[in-house]
C-alpha cells in the first residue's frame, strides 16, 4: 500500500544545506565606519570656522586633491570653510548632484518634458524648395529621389544648389519618406536651419516706408497648415509682414512652409512675447486695428480705413479673438455671408479681408 509520499499534491522542500562563508573577504565591510564627526570638525559645515585642526584623514585627502590639482592647472575640489558648497566632489569625495533643469512649461505627472526643437529642418515639395533656393534661405543638402520626374521645378533646384555650393544627395524615395515622417515631399527635400524671425520693431520700421503699409496679426493660430496659407495669401495681396505670439501659437515649421508655397522666404515674419503690446505700438505708429469676428459691427464691404495703415488680426481657429486683443481692435469686421454657416476658417477668413483690402486699394 503506497504510503505519503506517493499522495496527490504532495509539497516536496529541499532541506537548504550550510551558508558558505566569505573565507574573511568581508571583513572589512562587517568592521564600523569610526565615529561620527562633530560639527566644529567638519570643513563643509557651518559650525567649522577654519581655525580648527583637521582629521587625520580629512587633512590627507585634500593635500592629495591639491596635489593633483596643482599637477592639472585647475581648481582643487576641496569644501570651503563655513558653507557647504564644494568644487565638484566633496572632502570625501561624493559626487554633487547636479542642479534640476527648470523648465518653463508645466508637465503633467510621469510625463516627460518635450526638448526644445533647434535643430535642422528639412522642406518637402517642389515649389517650396524652389523659392527657399531662389531667396538665398541657408542650406545645407539637398535631397533627390532617384528616378525622380525632371521638370522645370527640379531642374531649377537642382541648377541652383549646385550654384551656391549647396550638397546634392540622391536618395531613394523610401529613405526621404522616412526622412520626412510620411510627408508629401515630391522627391525633393531641402535642409534648412531653424526659420530665422524678423525683429519685431524692424518689420514695423519697415512695413512705414510704404504709403499704405498692411500688416497682419494672428492670435492663437495653432494649426502650422492654416499659418502657412495666410503668409501664402499675405504675399499674394502685397502685405508687408505678419507677427505673431512666441507661445500658444503655431511656428514656422516644415509643414507652414510646405502649405505657405514657399512664401515664407518672401514675407517677413515677427514672433512677439504680447500680442496686445504690438498692436498699441502700432496704433501708436498710426495704424488702424482691424479684428476679424463672426459677429464684427463693420461689415468687410464697408471697411474704409482699408486704403490706410491697417493691421488685420486674425483670431484663432476655435475661439476667435481673446479678450484683450478685442478690446484693443479699433474695428471688428464681419464677413457678410449668404448662408448660415457659422464661421469661415481662419485662413479662408484672412484669405477673404486681404483680397477686399487689396481690391480698394487698387480702386
Amino acid at each position: 500500500m503506497p504510503g505519503n509520499s506517493e499522495r496527490r499534491g504532495k509539497r516536496v522542500v529541499s532541506k537548504k544545506g550550510a551558508a558558505k562563508g566569505s573565507g574573511g573577504k568581508n571583513r572589512q565591510s562587517l568592521a564600523g565606519r569610526g565615529r561620527t564627526l562633530p560639527a566644529d570638525e567638519r570643513p563643509w559645515h557651518k559650525g567649522y570656522s577654519g581655525d580648527e585642526q583637521l582629521p587625520e584623514r580629512t587633512a590627507w585627502k585634500q593635500d592629495k586633491e591639491r596635489r593633483a590639482a596643482a599637477a592639472e592647472g585647475r581648481a582643487p575640489k576641496i569644501g570651503q570653510p563655513g558653507t557647504k558648497r564644494t568644487a565638484g566632489k566633496g572632502p570625501f569625495g561624493a559626487k554633487k548632484k547636479a542642479a534640476p533643469v527648470k523648465s518653463s512649461h508645466r508637465v503633467s505627472p510621469g510625463r516627460k518634458a518635450a526638448q526644445p526643437k533647434e535643430g535642422p529642418e528639412l522642406l518637402v515639395g517642389r515649389n517650396p524648395v524652389v523659392e527657399a533656393l531662389r531667396t538665398h534661405v541657408p542650406a545645407t543638402a539637398l535631397y533627390v529621389a532617384l528616378g525622380i520626374d525632371m521638370d522645370e521645378r527640379v531642374k531649377e533646384a537642382v541648377r541652383t544648389a549646385a550654384e551656391r555650393g549647396v550638397a546634392i544627395l540622391e536618395v531613394s524615395r523610401n529613405e526621404l519618406d522616412r526622412m520626412t515622417g510620411g510627408v508629401l515631399h515630391q522627391g525633393l527635400g531641402l535642409q534648412v536651419p531653424p526659420f530665422a524671425y524678423e525683429p519685431f520693431a524692424d518689420l514695423l520700421a519697415a512695413s512705414l516706408e510704404s504709403p499704405a503699409p498692411l500688416l497682419i496679426a494672428l492670435d492663437g493660430i495653432t494649426d502650422p497648415r492654416n499659418l502657412g496659407a495666410i503668409i501664402r495669401s499675405a504675399a499674394a495681396f502685397g502685405a508687408h509682414g505678419v507677427f505673431l505670439t512666441e507661445r500658444r501659437s503655431a511656428a514656422i515649421t516644415a509643414t507652414a512652409w510646405r502649405t505657405s508655397a514657399g512664401a515664407a522666404a518672401r514675407v517677413k515674419v515677427a514672433q512677439v512675447t504680447n500680442l496686445t503690446r504690438s498692436l498699441k505700438q502700432c496704433q501708436e505708429e498710426g495704424f488702424i486695428v482691424a479684428g476679424l469676428d463672426a459677429d464684427g459691427e463693420t461689415s468687410l464691404y464697408e471697411l474704409e480705413a482699408a486704403v490706410g495703415p491697417l493691421v488685420v488680426v486674425v483670431g484663432s481657429e476655435g475661439r476667435g479673438l481673446s479678450r484683450l486683443v478685442g478690446q484693443t481692435c479699433d474695428l471688428r469686421v464681419g464677413i457678410p455671408m449668404v448662408s448660415d454657416v457659422e464661421s469661415l476658417n481662419a485662413s479662408v477668413a484672412a484669405a477673404v479681408t486681404l483680397a477686399e483690402v487689396s481690391r480698394r486699394r487698387i480702386l
